[in-house]
């Protein structure tokens, strides 16, 4: 599978944690109340609370991915590393014996975006990649649906 690039803006391109990534997508939310939560607050509503298991499965047996604990912290969401964090963004990272992943999550008004990256180390990847992007293309719109809806429960007083 060649690149996978349709009208990336630049902006996002630039968050990529790797230099020349083979595979680029983007998915974006449309929401008045996107901003009232932090790029990493979406972040790990997605990655932990939505992705969950089925996301730890899919990182770390289906990909290989080296994730760090099985959880979060403040150097990791649901175990990618952490490497940028700003006010409009988060840039994750992890690597695997066949390829390198990262994810951002960037916050504008009216909008989340979160663009996927990933760089082929080994031959296999590209093949694995490709039978798994298919199913992360579907999977991903519903992730940001699901994420906003989990930020908007509230919260029971104690």
């Amino acid at each position: 599978m060649g690149r996978q690039e349709h009208d990336i803006p630049q902006a996002i391109r630039a968050l990529s944690p790797m230099t020349d990534p083979d595979y680029i997508d983007l998915f974006t939310l449309t929401t008045q109340d996107a901003s009232h939560r932090s790029p990493e607050q979406w972040a790990r509503a997605a990655f932990d609370d939505v992705a969950g298991l089925r996301g730890q499965l899919t990182w770390r047996v289906l990909l290989g991915l080296r994730l760090k604990g099985r959880g979060s912290s403040a150097d990791h969401v649901a175990g990618w590393q952490i490497i940028d964090r700003g006010d409009r963004t988060i840039v994750l990272k992890a690597h695997s014996w066949m390829l390198t992943g990262g994810l951002a999550v960037r916050v504008d008004d009216g909008q989340v975006s979160l663009a996927t990256f990933v760089r082929y180390d080994r031959p296999i990847a590209t093949r694995v990649w490709s039978l798994l992007s298919a199913v992360h293309r579907r999977a991903v719109p519903g992730l940001l649906r699901d994420a906003y809806r989990i930020q908007r429960r509230p919260t029971p007083r104690r």
